[in-house]
């Protein structure tokens, strides 16, 4: 490509620079404008060299905060996915915590009364309005049959009023349709129990000269062939005594929280009554 002749004249060219600009360093060095111009050159240097030094140094800072950021981001979701777990966890022990209670209470009511009982789930409620009745995971295949009275330690709740293999519905004493024959617990004046489609009912046909007082218990009578003799209804809540009338205008407040119903007991042999015997 280059020729012998044009490899050395550039070869004696490049010894010359160099030697020149060795020369000249020496030459500044030992010379009194060598400092001048290394003022100089750092008065156009220096601004340069100190831009790229804080740019360099704020890449830097944003670089390592960037990928702090990030792990602490990442630590942030680790650690709220174990708090997550934490709490699911201890609402599982909550909840079987409050399951054994209730399931505790209810083998001791059911040992105290003299009837085969089943537990059941409450699994479903009617969403109409005009209706209160609920639906649990017992059925036939259980022993559940029509008409059987279902209740909870803390006092009745309705009757069977449809039963399919595994399941059955519920008719609240609340309804409207559904009625109990009942009796105060304390003076044993008698009356009907309806429901109010609310969380009330009314004590009908109580008589106008009955004793009758605000916060008497109210309890099954037994007449009405299904529900057993004792079982609590209610509280008197309200009562209105009329001029005219020989009824007294009563309100019961049952004690029985149907809006929180997630376990009931089912009596399948309660007692039958029967009219017609001496």
């Amino acid at each position: 490509m280059f020729s012998r002749k044009t490899m050395v004249i550039a070869g004696l060219v490049l010894i010359v620079v160099v030697n020149g600009i060795v020369f000249s360093y020496n030459y500044m060095r030992k010379s009194s404008f060598y400092p001048a111009a290394v003022e100089t050159a750092l008065f156009f240097i220096g601004p340069f060299q100190e831009g790229v030094s804080r740019s360099t140094g704020f890449a830097e800072k944003v670089w390592t905060r960037y990928f702090s950021l990030v792990s602490t981001a990442k630590e942030n979701e680790v650690l709220r996915r174990k708090l997550a777990e934490t709490e699911y966890t201890v609402h599982m022990y909550r909840e079987e915590m409050m399951l054994n209670a209730r399931m505790a209470s209810f083998f001791e009511f059911s040992g105290d009364v003299a009837y085969e009982t089943v537990v059941a789930d409450v699994v479903g409620r009617d969403p109409s309005a005009w209706f209160q009745s609920l639906v649990i995971n017992k059925g036939k295949a259980h022993g559940v049959r029509i008409g059987q009275p279902v209740m909870v330690p803390e006092g009745i709740v309705g009757q069977v009023i449809g039963v399919s293999g595994r399941y059955a519905k519920v008719l609240l004493i609340i309804d409207r349709n559904n009625a109990v024959d009942a009796l105060v617990q304390r003076t044993r004046a008698r009356g009907i129990v309806r429901g109010l489609s609310s969380n009330v009912c009314h004590f009908e046909f109580a008589l106008h000269k009955a004793d009758i007082t605000t916060g008497d218990i109210v309890i099954t009578s037994g007449f009405d062939g299904v529900y057993p003799k004792g079982l609590r209804v209610g509280r008197v809540s309200q009562i209105i005594r009329r001029s005219a009338g020989i009824f007294q205008d009563i309100e019961i407040t049952p004690f029985v929280d149907f809006s929180r119903l997630e376990e009931v007991i089912v009596i399948l042999n309660p007692p039958v009554i029967d009219i017609m015997d001496d």
